[in-house]
């Protein structure tokens, strides 16, 4: 049961960074959106394809003056120095609510200071903060690039600071990403983690195969999809199914034995389909929560995870009814090693997975959701030293 927006919101505009495809963000989106039914839709841009239009009920978001720029459905994000200024130019002037969901510059749209802005925050910039190196690397940007890029993302910086006092309150996706808002922001925030769909990942009527291991995400380095790919290439007597791409393709293409299969992107009954068959899903990634390893065990496949992150919030590896095993370093001997490991154990329990992706439900989400932004003590201050 959809649990019913805050009477006292008055007029609510939802702004989130941007609009092209759908990952974890959009999945919080949907759900934010149904709690808050007649709210107004910002972001920078809005190129979402229309066959996943339908999961945020047809809306279309008003947008920023990138939308027109040419060549923008394509490269967008080429025009980070722009974002800035692009989501100060959104005028949501006459809301009573601004609700932002952010992994890059939408808690930064400009507020009166009658108005109340309440952001769940998905993460501070990563590639501004902690990940720089991942997404800059230094082989890639020798010479005069490099200043050039750390200079912008410095402005990043320093901007992304000031724009938190706008915010009234603060929520973050998981502990991993509350701590990073204390230590960049110097604010504290309430964790809510983010809605897995049990309702649509789930067992299938059937006794699964369980003859491959699987991963799948956006090919970016800090994923690491080319750890785990070259991980199997030392064990070939093991399948591994990848599913996914990104700009990260050649390196981990480049990674691969005989024993990997690459699928692409697939849609989603077919990923479905694949978390309930595999043997167990492997995630290398620092995760901020990680919704797709969470998704694996509602369909009651175990996850063989990177022991950093959002993973040590949803991976249970001890006790009576663990979900998973940890490997420490993101590296394709320790991921080898750490699947071989998996096998000498017991087998893991399909309803022991299950019943722990089940704690973060939609309804759990919509619930704490709704009652962070209608209640007055989410307004949150500094953090404590």
């Amino acid at each position: 049961m959809t649990t019913p927006a805050p009477s006292a919101s008055g007029r609510v505009a939802i702004v989130h960074d941007w609009l092209d495809t759908w990952r974890g963000g959009e999945n919080v989106l949907a759900e934010v959106l149904s709690l808050y039914p007649d709210a107004d839709l910002f972001a920078l841009v809005d190129f979402l394809p229309d066959a996943l239009r339908a999961r945020i009920g047809g809306r279309r978001a008003t947008t920023s003056f990138l939308q027109s720029v040419p060549g923008a459905r394509q490269h967008f994000r080429a025009l980070l120095p722009l974002f800035p200024r692009a989501i100060r130019s959104l005028d949501v002037s006459s809301y009573d609510t601004i609700v932002s969901i952010s992994h890059a510059v939408a808690k930064g749209v400009r507020v009166r200071a009658a108005q109340r802005h309440y952001c769940y925050c998905l993460t501070p910039m990563r590639y501004a903060w902690d990940l720089r190196d991942d997404y800059f690397p230094q082989r890639s940007w020798r010479g005069t690039l490099r200043p050039i890029a750390n200079a912008v993302l410095n402005r990043l910086q320093r901007w992304d600071c000031k724009a938190n006092s706008g915010v009234t309150g603060f929520a973050a996706i998981s502990n991993f990403i509350a701590e990073r808002i204390g230590r960049h922001y110097q604010r504290t925030a309430q964790v809510i983690y983010p809605p897995v769909d049990t309702d649509y990942f789930g067992p299938g009527g059937y006794p699964p195969s369980r003859d491959y291991y699987f991963t799948a995400s956006r090919w970016v380095p800090y994923k690491r999809i080319d750890a785990i790919v070259a991980a199997f290439a030392q064990m070939p007597a093991r399948r591994l199914v990848v599913a996914g791409d990104g700009p990260d393709a050649r390196r981990v293409r480049g990674a691969a034995a005989g024993n990997v299969d690459f699928v692409g992107e697939v849609p989603r009954d077919q990923l479905r389909e694949m978390m309930r068959n595999a043997q167990a899903f492997v995630f290398a990634a620092e995760e901020d929560f990680g919704i797709v390893p969470m998704e694996a065990q509602a369909c009651g496949t175990p996850v063989i995870a990177y022991a950093r992150g959002g993973a040590l919030e949803t991976v249970i590896v001890s006790g009576p009814t663990p979900t998973g095993v940890f490997f420490d370093a993101q590296s394709a001997d320790a991921i080898a090693a750490t699947v071989q490991a998996f096998e000498s154990r017991d087998p893991f329990d399909p309803g022991a997975c299950r019943r722990n992706a089940e704690r973060f439900g939609r309804a759990r989400f919509r619930d704490e959701f709704a009652r962070f932004v209608e209640s007055p003590a989410s307004t949150n201050g500094p953090a404590t030293p």
